[in-house]
């Protein structure tokens, strides 16, 4: 099934959906429980729906009240659309009478018309208000931000979360230029940047990696993703998948050290003398290694050259061992003499 065109064009389409095995062998996963932890405009979703079997289940969640209407026109009656922030994912399901689900998947960032639609800030391309929540029912504006923010907290959100290096610059353009009337377009801030941005790499807008910065600060987008990923682990049944696509260094950095994590068995005090066999096993297994898209689907949609699949499952009861009672941990030495 090819989403269609004129909504928004997942990336990683294909891959992402198959890493949650859905159609593979018995009757368990085809007719599980999933969860869409970014709905979008639904591109994934309807894959997973077409592979799913008839008593199979979709809970999917998006924070942009947009993305949950433009769901409706969606009927079919194993999926349930749920208007909440992933880092909520644990209570969502569980709300809804789910303890335990067979897969989740993820797909980080912006949808294609929260970029595309300049009324959503998200983008310089057009002018447009500089708003940039994902859920336009709460939260400050990008606007309200820089008005009120100080220099050194714009410098630190704009060098942390755009890793720029000419973020003094920018925080000092930006408190500057405020003094003589609020900054309220996108077109304003991208062209306050591009004065203070001296050099910028070939092909890349000298507002890009402000821009990226912003939007992650006003949506708190790395601290909901750590929220969500052991939300997500807990979630899973053994041998249950998890996916994630993310677009940036940052956000793969938290999937890559949260999968590397969980992939590793419990660390416990050197000398201890407690058998490997013994040990808590791994909670993860990392499945594969990162997949990126084809140079075709590159071609068809340049916004996937930065996408990142990563693929893991959680381990199996089977896998689950128990430490042996005969294993002895060493004594404190005795103390001799004074006390």
């Amino acid at each position: 099934m090819i989403p269609n065109a004129a909504l928004h064009t997942p990336v990683l389409f294909q891959e992402a959906v198959g890493a949650l095995a859905i159609d593979a062998a018995g009757g368990e996963r085809l007719n599980g429980t999933y969860v869409d932890a970014t709905f979008g405009r639904g591109g994934h979703a309807r894959l997973i729906l077409e592979r799913l079997g008839p008593r199979g289940r979709l809970i999917a969640m998006d924070r942009d009240a947009d993305a949950i209407a433009a769901g409706g026109e969606l009927k079919d009656a194993r999926l349930t659309l749920v208007h909440a922030r992933f880092g909520e994912m644990e209570k969502v399901v569980q709300d809804l009478g789910v303890t335990a689900v067979e897969g989740v998947l993820a797909d980080l960032g912006v949808s294609s018309p929260q970029l595309d639609e300049a009324s959503r800030g998200f983008s310089f391309r057009g002018d447009g208000p500089l708003d940039m929540r994902m859920d336009r029912s709460c939260g400050q504006t990008a606007a309200q931000w820089l008005a009120q923010a100080e220099e050194d907290d714009i410098r630190e959100v704009v060098k942390h979360y755009g890793e720029e290096r000419f973020a003094k610059q920018i925080a000092k353009a930006v408190v500057a230029a405020r003094a003589g009337g609020a900054i309220r377009s996108t077109r304003q801030l991208a062209d306050l940047v591009g004065q203070a941005v001296r050099t910028r790499e070939p092909g890349l807008h000298p507002a890009t990696r402000t821009f990226q910065a912003v939007r992650i600060h006003i949506n708190q987008e790395l601290e909901e993703l750590s929220l969500m990923l052991p939300q997500a682990l807990r979630l899973l049944k053994p041998h249950g998948r998890l996916a994630v696509i993310s677009f940036h260094s940052l956000e793969d950095r938290i999937v890559k050290r949260f999968m590397q994590d969980n992939a590793r068995a419990d660390a416990l005090p050197e000398r201890l003398p407690v058998r490997a066999a013994d040990l808590p096993p791994p909670r993860l297994h990392i499945l594969g290694k990162p997949q990126r898209a084809s140079a075709e689907e590159v071609t068809r949609n340049p916004r996937a050259r930065s996408a990142l699949l990563r693929i893991a499952e959680k381990a199996g009861l089977e896998q689950v061992r128990h430490p042996s009672p005969r294993v002895r941990r060493a004594r404190a030495p005795q103390g001799r003499g004074r006390s």
